[in-house]
């Protein structure tokens, strides 16, 4: 009995002293985009979003009653858009046009999330518990972080992104394992445990908004030729504006139609006086040149006004001409109204 229960202890304090431990390892996956879709310059309200973000941790076989303890930090670094996390990530559009937006931890927009473990701002922290048998074992946690695009921002039309990526976006993770009971969570991500490890380039995604073109504030002045006493021997020249005012970068081409009193199939432009009960014209056209050389019409890319917004009231001018008329044309009003398309 003395040597059986010897050789018992001396066995228990071999399997005691063994050194047996695994490296865990931890990846992780994201949803592709983080799309705001369409924003409005000057929205009133704010524009969110949310990403999601899966880690998956797993461990080599340590024994049948072993667990593995890991605390996990998700760190964003700026993106592509911009040089600075707080107080605003950036997107860019294609000539390099800004908006601000922002991702948070939590989902009342009040932390941050940053790159760095307990940094200014902090990574997101997760936890995770999981048995490791024989066979090794794993755990996964999902998580959802938040984003919003302040309201207020005059913005310029187009297509904004920001790509994640590379070391913009690292995982950090530390873990301790136990051959018997539980393991504890580590405290922090990258010291006091059983091991540590980083790897960046963790996944991407991209932040993504468009802010369509947009053109508003519309305002036109009366084309006034003037009293004309007798007849018209040469041309009457008279300029009108038209004031608009569109989103920065939104393209736009201005129309002008060929009024109410045109021949049918014809592009002439006439004004109109009645006299007892019967009607007389005067012809004038409108251009879009001083010169008066270019007809303004109402065909898109080939007689209409061609501009770019600024943000700000741009002011076209409209130069009309009567030209020269045989003869005495009746005493009266003349009058036409023309209708004005802004497409966009």
């Amino acid at each position: 009995m003395r040597m059986l229960l010897l050789g018992l202890l001396l066995l228990a304090g071999l399997i005691a002293s063994a050194p047996t431990r695994a490296a865990a390892t931890c990846t992780a996956t994201a949803d592709a985009l983080l799309p705001f879709g369409n924003v409005s310059s000057g929205a009133a309200g704010a524009t969110p979003g949310t990403l999601n973000i899966t880690v998956n941790c797993s461990t080599a076989a340590l024994s049948l009653i072993a667990t593995t303890g890991i605390r996990v930090c998700i760190g964003l670094g700026n993106g592509t858009g911009g040089t600075s996390t707080s107080p605003w990530r950036t997107m860019v559009n294609g000539s390099s046009d800004p908006l601000n937006f922002q991702i948070y931890n939590v989902a009342n927009y009040s932390e941050v999330t940053g790159l760095a473990p307990r940094g200014t701002p902090p990574a997101q922290e997760l936890t995770m518990t999981y048995n490791v048998p024989l066979i090794g074992g794993s755990g996964s946690r999902t998580t959802q972080l938040f984003a919003q695009i302040p309201a207020n921002q005059v913005l310029a039309s187009g297509n904004y992104s920001s790509t994640f990526t590379g070391a913009n976006v690292v995982l950090t993770w530390a873990w301790n394992e136990v051959l018997l009971g539980t393991a504890t969570v580590p405290a922090t991500c990258n010291g006091g445990a059983t091991g540590t490890n980083t790897a960046s380039n963790a996944f991407t995604f991209n932040a993504t908004a468009t802010v369509l073109p947009q053109c508003g504030s519309y305002l036109t002045t009366t084309m006034n030729f003037g009293n004309v006493t007798g007849g018209i021997p040469a041309n009457i020249d008279q300029t009108a504006t038209l004031t608009l005012t569109c989103l920065k970068r939104t393209a736009y081409q201005v129309g002008l139609n060929n009024g109410q009193n045109n021949p049918a199939l014809t592009t002439t432009r006439r004004m109109r006086t009645t006299i007892g009960g019967n009607s007389y014209y005067l012809t004038y056209e409108l251009y879009r040149d001083a010169a008066r050389s270019q007809r303004w019409g109402n065909t898109l890319t080939v007689d209409t006004f061609s501009g770019v917004g600024t943000g700000s009231a741009q002011t076209l001018n409209i130069f009309g001409r009567v030209p020269p008329v045989a003869g005495q044309p009746p005493a009266g009003t003349y009058n036409d109204l023309v209708q004005v398309t802004i497409t966009y």
